[in-house]
């Protein structure tokens, strides 16, 4: 599935800045072309499902409380 977004592109020393203007998400590259693919790369990254790499135990803990 393709989705579209809006980047704004400028240009900073010697880098070119790519940011997504609908998803907080920026990339960079050496020209205008390398960041906007940059971008792309970024934005399907952010936009992936997460999948854990460990598995969380879960505990159950007892709090006192009002106790002085």
């Amino acid at each position: 599935m393709k989705r579209r977004f809006t980047a704004s592109v400028w240009r900073e020393d010697d880098w070119y800045i790519a940011q997504c203007l609908e998803i907080d998400v920026a990339s960079q590259g050496k020209t205008e072309e390398e960041a906007l693919e940059n971008l792309r790369e970024a934005i399907a990254l952010h936009l992936e499902p997460p999948t854990p790499s460990v598995t969380p135990r879960i505990e159950t803990i007892e709090v006192e409380i009002g106790a002085a």
